[in-house]
């Protein structure tokens, strides 16, 4: 016999009834991101898509997964979620787009010691929100309530997007001596080089309810503004035609992210008077004391995306990104040589 008390997996952390009622939360928010291919609502083991339904003949699939970083600290600490989703959509889809892919589902992994229902749906609705603007379905995901691996509060985020194009169709291609860089301007900060900018923020001794010294509004909410989704506007660029390259750019900057997409015996040739640094990058410079050969490697400076297009169509395709909404900034060429050679300095 035995006088223990008999436990339950409640009693140990994990309350299956707060999951069973995020899923009936989300469902609304999922379904508005449905679209041409997908096959089923969420709740079953997997979820299913139909490369047909969505109009490819000879489709070769692209996945990309990825996560918000230490961005997410400051959504935690300032309870502001709304932005965190769409930021974590972005991260996948924006690198997609950059292979010549058009995203088509995405699904989502929420981390947390303690299932908040609230904060957890505010999470997932701007995850749909991202999807929404990005013209891919949310279509599955995984809530994971793991007591003791959190501290109370605290989550984590990862996403997987999976795209596809016709086979044949796949970029970089083409990339020359003589094409034209076209900048996509960037909504701020967006989701990389945040450990540099809590440790600035830190040292400064602000808060994040502190008014932002380089705009209007709390220091935390402006640095919470979300990455921009490039994929509508990118896609009808690629299908316009003399798109060679596209580069995300992301934790790297411009100086590590540019060459990625560049063949061998070429290199980027950049005019830093093209564009004026924005306000927040001008002030985490001074503020932290940052030189511009680091400024360009660690934050995206201005720049999200860069178009690498044919010279002959640089006009055009400029204009027909502008159309879709996007703030273009013609800034170099290719150039023989490797690496990328900046001219001038940000002003």
């Amino acid at each position: 016999m035995t006088d223990k008390t008999g436990l339950s997996y409640a009693e140990a952390g994990v309350d299956i009834a707060a999951g069973n009622a995020l899923v009936e939360r989300i469902k609304p928010a999922a379904r508005a991101t449905e679209r041409p291919g997908v096959m089923a609502g969420l709740g079953g083991f997997g979820a299913l898509f139909d490369l047909r339904a969505a109009g490819y003949a000879d489709p070769v699939l692209v996945a990309a997964t990825d996560g918000v970083g230490t961005k997410l600290r400051i959504a935690i600490d300032t309870g502001e979620l709304e932005g965190v989703g769409i930021d974590l959509v972005a991260m996948c889809v924006n690198d997609l787009v950059c292979q010549g892919a058009e995203p088509l589902f995405f699904l989502d992994y929420f981390a947390t010691g303690k299932l908040d229902t609230e904060s957890a749906a505010a999470v997932v609705e701007s995850i749909a929100e991202g999807c929404v603007r990005a013209g891919c379905a949310l279509i599955g995901g995984e809530t994971a309530e793991m007591p003791g691996m959190y501290p109370t509060g605290d989550f984590d985020l990862a996403g997987f997007a999976v795209g596809a194009m016709e086979r044949g169709a796949a970029l970089p291609a083409g990339v020359a001596e003589g094409d034209v860089l076209l900048g996509l301007a960037s909504d701020g900060v967006h989701s990389n080089g945040f450990s540099l900018v809590r440790r600035i923020v830190e040292r400064e001794g602000l808060a994040w309810d502190a008014m932002a010294p380089f705009g209007e509004g709390p220091l935390g909410a402006a640095l919470l503004t979300p990455t921009r989704l490039y994929v509508k506007p990118a896609l009808a660029a690629i299908r316009a035609g003399g798109v060679h390259a596209l580069a995300h750019i992301t934790g790297g900057g411009l100086t590590e992210n540019l060459p990625r997409v560049l063949p061998d015996g070429v290199g980027a040739e950049i005019d830093l008077g093209a564009w004026r640094l924005p306000p927040v990058f001008a002030w985490l410079r001074e503020a932290g004391a940052l030189d511009q050969a680091e400024l360009l490697r660690t934050l995206n400076g201005g720049i999200g995306m860069v178009a690498v297009v044919a010279p002959d169509r640089a006009e055009a395709l400029g204009a027909l990104i502008e159309a879709e909404g996007e703030r273009v900034l013609p800034m170099g060429r290719v150039v023989a040589g490797q690496g990328v050679a900046y001219r001038g300095t940000l002003a």
